[in-house]
């Protein structure tokens, strides 16, 4: 309890220092890294992550210092060579982008590595701690790396507000964008500009391995959530402030614990957690909606099958045999007797030793169920010139999903009909 009302006080200028910066970083990045996402472009932050070691490096051998200005100047340099070379490789070769991005990371990153080799036998005093640019190491971070990264997080906000129309427009409907007279390309070279920025700020916190986690997994996991941009953006902003608070404080209480890979443990484990357990588009959210689709299925199969065979006597109310509704719709015997059991929870089937009956609501469910299949087969046949031996399959499958407004807009284009194809009386309430 004490290190963390010590770590949240900020009293001691280096955890300012730090947890301003791995925020700054974070953020920013995650709000680039949305439209990246977006785009599909994911794999170019982890090739510009990769491209800008040499720029450092080559900053640093013009200066002598690791200033920052110098560092984040040779690293944009390169990163835009990087962009250009993989764009050029796309266009004027039969290599697709992804190859292309390959072989640019690839070139870029053992240049980087050469260079930086070369850097740390010069013999020069100032080159130490250059090689935290590979992993990161957000807890060297002084006052003059905060106003710099700062400065270029600001920009990038501001850049990403002014422009947050054009840049959604292009990552839905870049052809309309062309269509109504925007600018097309150089929107694209602004973004990616931005993308370059975000990349050389943030390698500092997380180092250039891990970058494109920081650039990508935010707006990943913020995807899961929601359908709107602008939601998507602030979630997006939100986990990547959260993993670069979270691991500046595990870090803080485990010195031994470098902060750029915590950072990128705790946004994996926010996108781990989005995966699963989003209310829309989690995984276990989708398989509860899937398993109750397949329950609704099976019920008013059973229910259908049931009304089926009362229909030529017209007595809906007649007890059957689970023989009897498995001779006329295939299922297991176990499988039949748990969903007759869920029909009798609701009130849609009455049991009478091992004989089953409609009550007046599970009639009136099997009903509606059989007249949709008639009509829809019937809609198949005259408006889709289908031969009636082939729409049976169709509306085995539309019957459980048309909603009753589409169902009564059925009704009306048909005409309310009497029979469908097969001279099958279709039912009305």
């Amino acid at each position: 309890m004490n290190s963390l009302l010590d770590f949240f006080s900020f009293a001691d200028p280096n955890i300012r220092f730090v947890v301003i910066g791995s925020v700054l970083l974070t953020a920013s990045s995650a709000i680039v890294g949305t439209f990246t996402f977006l785009h599909k472009k994911s794999l170019v932050g982890d090739a510009i992550a990769h491209a800008v070691l040499p720029g450092i490096c080559l900053g640093f051998m013009l200066s002598g210092t690791k200033n920052p200005a110098y560092l984040i100047a040779g690293a944009f340099v390169t990163g835009w060579i990087s962009l250009i070379g993989v764009e050029y490789i796309t266009r004027h070769t039969r290599i697709k982008e992804d190859t292309a991005i390959g072989l640019v990371l690839s070139v870029f990153f053992g240049i980087g590595i050469l260079m930086l080799t070369v850097i740390q036998k010069s013999g020069n005093a100032a080159q130490s701690g250059l090689d935290h640019f590979l992993f990161g190491k957000a807890a060297a971070l002084v006052g003059q790396d905060l106003f710099v990264f700062g400065t270029v997080a600001v920009l990038l906000l501001i850049a990403v507000f002014l422009l947050f129309k054009e840049f959604a427009l292009l990552a839905f409907d870049k052809d309309y964008a062309k269509a109504i007279g925007l600018p097309v390309r150089g929107i694209e070279l602004t973004l990616t500009s931005l993308i370059v920025l975000a990349v050389v700020i943030g390698i500092q916190a997380v180092g250039v391995v891990l970058m494109a986690a920081i650039l990508i997994t935010p707006a990943a996991a913020a995807r899961f959530w929601t359908n709107k941009i602008s939601v998507m953006i602030t979630l997006a902003s939100i986990f990547g402030a959260f993993s670069g608070l979270s691991g500046a404080y595990i870090s803080y209480i485990a010195p031994a614990m470098p902060t750029g890979p915590w950072i990128v443990i705790v946004i994996s484990t926010v996108a781990f957690i989005s995966f699963f357990f989003a209310p829309k588009r989690g995984v276990i959210n989708r398989l509860l909606r899937q398993r109750n689709i397949r329950r609704t299925i099976n019920d008013e199969n059973v229910l259908k099958t049931l009304y089926q065979l009362s229909e030529e006597s017209r007595n809906f109310f007649i007890q059957r045999s689970a023989e009897e509704i498995i001779r006329r719709r295939k299922f297991s015997l176990e499988i039949l007797g748990k969903i007759l059991k869920r029909l009798e929870r609701q009130g849609y089937v009455e049991r009478t030793g091992k004989h089953w009956s409609l009550t007046e609501e599970g009639k009136n469910r099997g009903q509606r169920v059989v007249r949709i299949h008639r009509l829809w087969e019937l809609y198949l046949t005259t408006h889709l010139n289908i031969a009636p031996d082939h729409v049976h399959d169709d509306a085995d499958t539309i019957e459980h999903l048309l909603t009753p407004e589409l169902e009564a807009e059925l009704e009306k284009l048909l005409n309310y009909p009497k029979v469908d194809p097969h001279k099958s009386e279709i039912p009305y309430s």
